[in-house]
């Protein structure tokens, strides 16, 4: 192992990533997916690069096997990973252990790799953050420096002179990444630490009459099951904007997924067995899972507060829609829809909790949002905000899904109930079925417009499935209904954004807020409109945008406008070719140059077509 024999006993269930992880020690290595997909787990077994999360342990007996801690030595970096510390390869870090594995194996292989072979090489490792760019950049720098054609000071970090901007500043945690030392949740080991496992409901929506935990409880092994009984209920609930949201099920589960009930172990199998026991009994209620339906009168209620199933709504008006309706050449009107999106952070949740020597619960977890849960946590358990203390561990990836605190409170609930450390990371699949999504959207849209092009009104109304918890679906439909338009300047418009609770998985933070679902819209519109107007989508986007004096959909005016200089340089760096959109052809004058990546096209990436006795790979 890493150049040091070792010889060493392990449970016989364990893949190969087990044993490095818990038996070793060495949590470089890490699990993202748990079924060969994403490569976090990649090590080197016999000099061949293997995903360790398929390879059962056994299977290692007598094998030379080398992992990211074994690259270098301690303190110091190899040319790879000094060329991913240039180039800002890595960004959550989460992936770059086995990122970092791939790319030597690229080189090991073949070191006069070209671009195309090192993308396929990689391709088995998945980067949820940077867009692959910086990582190709990398390799294609330590492949040039290994071979001398290149030196090892173009590794080293730039002069920076009198300004950081404009210079490629290297990341301060970087070398904690690339070499595989930094410790993320599921790395971190305490002394008498207990695993957790969660009972999740098989319903959408049912009544639980019944929990026994006795078989559970009474298991060798076995320190401590908890369930809704173990909080107090008249301060069980947290959310972002309404604490709609109990930390376990509390009466009756809302979603396929929901926590019911917890189990700590002496080991994670232990605790895994012992939700076997579990008996709970359901009473089935139906459903409601879209959001339309949800409102309808007579529709099944996911939250008795809000007998309509609207999470929260949003009006904005502005001048005299009918007016400017009226007053319009054209009136166009259509339908947009987006789907539920998974974040796919690489790092599947997980977290720690412990009670200190002053009586004071600690939970460290890759939260974003770690004042708000410690303040929603200290009064769920009723504990002054001194005695509760929150600590972010490095965040493998977030993108807004780790903002709403989903798991915090149950590992809060066993570390006070034993006094004993406990630890709880989600499988791949939990992290999909517990945690928070993208909002999916209805947006129906009418825009009058002029023949020049100019905007008259603009009535748009969007419906949002917000799942079964509220979470961030208020501040998600504030931000849709402020952007909803677009940076255009309207005198007209009627604005609606409305979050509706069904029995779907809840709906919470992602990137952009509620702006992309909306823009989405609004950027369609713009060029359907061009196209009816026979207008170049320049154009008409310059005919309506807002400039210095213009008055926002929410009545600010602006002081500051730049979209005139935005979109000057995006058609001219563009080389773009003008014309309406419905006479271009799939022949344009704008393609095909040096710095225009082609269009994006289903199927394998190598297509092999024989010309002129000449294979073309395109």
């Amino acid at each position: 192992m890493n150049n040091r024999k070792i010889s060493k006993e392990t449970d016989t269930h364990k893949r190969l990533l087990d044993f490095l992880r818990d038996d070793l020690n060495l949590t470089g290595t890490k699990e993202g997916c748990g079924a060969g997909e994403c490569g976090t787990c990649s090590v080197f077994v016999d000099g061949k690069l293997v995903k360790s999360c398929l390879m059962p342990v056994a299977k290692a007996s007598g094998a030379k096997i080398e992992t990211i801690e074994g690259l270098a030595v301690p303190g110091e970096l190899t040319p790879m990973q000094k060329a991913f510390h240039k180039t800002g390869a890595s960004q959550c870090g989460y992936c770059i252990p086995g990122m970092v594995m791939a790319a030597t194996s690229a080189l090991r292989e073949n070191p006069d790799a070209g671009i195309e072979e090192i993308k396929e090489r990689l391709g088995g490792n998945i980067c949820r953050c940077t867009g692959y760019t910086k990582i190709f950049e990398a390799v294609e720098l330590a492949k040039a420096v290994i071979a001398g054609d290149m030196t090892e000071e173009h590794l080293e970090e730039e002069a920076v002179g009198t300004s950081y901007i404009g210079h490629n500043v290297r990341r301060l945690d970087a070398p904690s990444k690339v070499s595989g030392r930094l410790r993320y949740a599921a790395d971190m080991k305490m002394p008498e630490m207990l695993q957790m496992q969660v009972l999740r409901s098989p319903h959408p929506h049912a009544n639980i009459v019944s929990i026994d935990t006795s078989e559970a409880d009474a298991m060798e092994g076995v320190v401590c099951v908890i369930t809704s009984d173990d909080v107090p209920a008249e301060t069980d609930g947290f959310g972002v904007f309404v604490h709609d949201q109990p930390i376990m099920a509390r009466g009756k589960v809302r979603h396929v997924g929901e926590a019911v009930a917890a189990v700590a172990a002496e080991d994670l199998v232990t605790a895994r067995r012992a939700l076997a026991k579990i008996k709970v009994v359901y009473e089935e209620l139906p459903g409601v899972f879209d959001p339309e339906d949800a409102m309808k009168k007579g529709a099944a209620v996911v939250h008795d507060y809000a007998e309509d199933n609207i999470v929260k709504h949003i009006p904005v008006r502005k001048g005299d829609i009918e007016a400017g309706f009226a007053n319009a050449d054209i009136v166009l009107e259509d339908h947009f829809s987006t789907q539920q999106v998974e974040h796919a952070y690489l790092e599947p949740e997980a977290g720690i909790a412990y009670v200190d020597p002053d009586d004071v619960v600690v939970v460290i977890s890759p939260s974003q949002n770690i004042t708000h849960h410690r303040h929603m946590l200290a009064h769920i358990l009723g504990k002054p905000i001194n005695k509760v203390r929150f600590i972010m561990s490095p965040v493998g990836g977030g993108f807004g899904g780790k903002e709403d605190m989903i798991y915090q409170g149950m590992l809060a609930l066993v570390a006070m109930k034993t006094h004993r450390p406990v630890q709880l990371n989600f499988t791949r699949e939990e992290s999909i079925i517990a945690s928070a999504k993208r909002h999916p959207s209805r947006v129906h849209y009418k825009m009058g417009l002029k023949w020049n092009g100019e905007i008259t009104a603009i009535q748009f109304k969007m419906i949002s499935d917000g799942g079964a918890y509220g979470m961030s679906s208020e501040g998600v439909m504030r931000k849709a209904a402020i952007l909803s338009c677009g940076p255009y300047a309207v005198d007209n418009l009627s604005v609606d954004t409305t979050a509706v609770y069904t029995n779907n998985t809840p709906s919470g933070a992602f990137r952009t807020f509620g702006g992309m679902q909306a823009q989405f819209a609004t950027e369609s519109m713009m060029d359907m409109a061009a196209e009816a107007l026979e207008m170049d989508p320049f154009e008409i986007r310059r005919v309506n945008m807002m400039k210095i004096g213009s008055t926002t959909h929410t009545q600010h005016k602006l002081t500051a406008a730049s979209l005139d200089r935005c979109l000057d340089a995006a058609e001219k760096e563009a080389r773009w070719e003008k014309g309406t959109p419905n006479v271009r052809g799939s022949k344009r004058a704008d393609l095909g140059g040096d710095d225009t990546r082609a269009p994006c096209t289903l199927g394998a990436r190598f297509s092999h077509e024989k010309k002129s006795g000449t294979e073309r790979v395109a």
